[in-house]
């Protein structure tokens, strides 16, 4: 097993740093259940040096040219791609997802973020604008001190789509990562800092819902993004609105992948399974309530279930592995919760369901058909690897169905009718949509939800005017004229 355990739990100021006063964390390797590293979650000493740390790095990062910046970020998405063997590992340790996963969707795409928005920074100008003889400019500057909150799913992904673009726009960053993988932002910091960034320009601290808490509601935060549930996107937009602070929240879904009988059926398949069980089910755009026209139901679910025979379930750290476990026990729970909730309320389960025999927390993939609207597996996000098909006979029908639910962060369509296609995706009250494909998110595309599922958007150009504001500033070139 490599050795996962980190210098110290916190990296602020450029260095690694340490408070074992904190509550103890365990990292667990999903596939054994062995603790492979134990870090301290954040005192309150710790958050005050960290925020200290960024609020003083503020002036020196801002006053850099935009280029300066970039080149440090590029410099920074250099190093992870040189290092993206060991930095894969460490993300299957952390996650518990398979290398064949990690080893091209991970550290990949941090680097991905690193590279786009290093590119960009040089290029965040304001404009002229001419009013007659008078005229305004617009000066583009960042917000100040942000606030970054992940999820446990994409570790190291989600600190660097948060981080680059704060970064690219001259903000410095806390950021906070889950208390169920604690790791791989650690290494984020650690690169940026080899790359160029000075001390205190990102810092990250553990800890649980306190730490973030608390990161949240001080005053010298002015911007929070999250990524997590809806439940923690409500209490931390409600905190943040206190102090009129700017935020993202890239929360949950519910999301419909919907598939008409002139479909090429082995890219649907293909589709619900990327949408379904590709890191073990636990992704927030997952399409898991997939809608198959009734004349080609009986063969879609045969070829789901035909494929789902070639998942190769072991190690993830064997490359060979297709399928690995869930993060963590708790999670597991939860899944089979719904699971037996599928099976009470009529669903059929028509392939998986259990629990693997072997060490870790395997669950197989999960497939249940016969499921209706208002059924817990049709409404609820499970965040595991739980798919249920439902069937329907019309376009309009399937739309309205589709957009039943609170939440509108994905939703995709396979039909070879392209008309149709763009048709269902206009209709979709969702914020990322796919036709014919379905969760690629690259960093060029703007990534984010509609409804519950949450505001603003992560990635591509838009993501600048979600770190930095505009000022605006009127040129008087004559004579003032006023009324007394």
């Amino acid at each position: 097993m490599p050795n996962a355990q980190p210098p110290a739990s916190h990296f602020i100021d450029g260095r690694y740093v340490e408070d074992t006063a904190g509550a103890p964390i365990d990292c667990t390797y999903a596939a054994t259940g062995e603790v492979i590293a134990r870090l301290h979650a954040a005192t309150p000493a710790i958050v005050e040096q960290a925020l200290a740390s960024a609020t003083r790095a503020k002036a020196e990062w801002a006053a850099m040219t935009g280029t300066q910046r970039g080149r440090i970020l590029r410099r920074a998405a250099d190093i992870l791609r040189e290092r993206n063997h060991d930095l894969s590992v460490l993300e299957t340790l952390d996650t518990g997802k398979p290398y064949s996963e990690t080893s091209v969707a991970d550290a990949t795409s941090g680097a991905d973020a690193l590279e786009y928005f290093g590119g960009l920074a040089g290029s965040l100008t304001g404009e002229h604008i001419q009013l007659g003889d008078d005229w305004v400019y617009t000066i583009r500057e960042p917000l100040g001190l942000c606030v970054g909150i992940g999820a446990w799913n994409y570790p190291t992904q989600i600190a660097c789509w948060k981080g680059a673009p704060a970064l690219a726009c001259g903000n410095t960053m806390v950021f906070k990562p889950s208390e169920t993988t604690p790791l791989s932002a650690l290494k984020v910091a650690e690169i940026l800092t080899e790359a160029g960034a000075p001390s205190g320009v990102y810092n990250v601290v553990q800890g649980m819902g306190d730490v973030g808490a608390a990161l949240v509601s001080d005053p010298r935060v002015a911007k929070v993004s999250l990524t997590g549930s809806v439940p923690t996107g409500r209490k931390i937009y409600a905190a943040a609105a206190a102090d009129m602070k700017h935020v993202t929240m890239e929360l949950g879904g519910k999301s419909p992948l919907v598939i008409f009988a002139d479909a090429d059926i082995e890219d649907a398949v293909s589709g619900a399974i990327l949408g379904n069980f590709y890191s073990t089910g636990q992704v927030c755009s997952n399409g898991t309530r997939v809608f198959v026209e009734r004349t080609i139901r009986e063969a879609f679910v045969a070829r789901l279930v035909e494929r789902l025979k070639g998942v190769v379930m072991g190690d993830p750290l064997d490359p060979a592995t297709t399928y690995g476990p869930m993060v963590s026990e708790r999670q597991l729970k939860i899944v089979e919760g719904f699971i037996a909730k599928g099976i009470e309320e009529g669903a059929t389960l028509a392939h998986g369901g259990k629990r693997v025999d072997r060490p870790g927390f395997f669950l197989e993939p999960t497939v249940f058909t016969a499921v209706t609207d208002s059924m817990t597996i049709a409404t609820d996000e499970i965040f595991g690897p739980v798919l249920s098909v439902l069937d329907f006979d019309t376009e309009d029908e399937v739309l309205a169905r589709a957009n039943d639910t609170p939440f509108g962060l994905a939703a995709g369509v396979f039909t070879k009718d392209l008309a149709r296609a763009h048709r269902m995706v206009k209709g979709f009250e969702a914020g990322t949509c796919y036709i014919n494909s379905y969760n690629l998110a690259p960093v060029e595309a703007p990534f984010g939800g509609m409804k519950l599922s949450g505001v603003g958007r992560e990635n591509s150009k838009l993501a600048i005017n979600h770190y930095s504001q505009m000022k605006s500033v009127y040129v008087g070139m004559g004579p003032v004229e006023a009324p007394f």
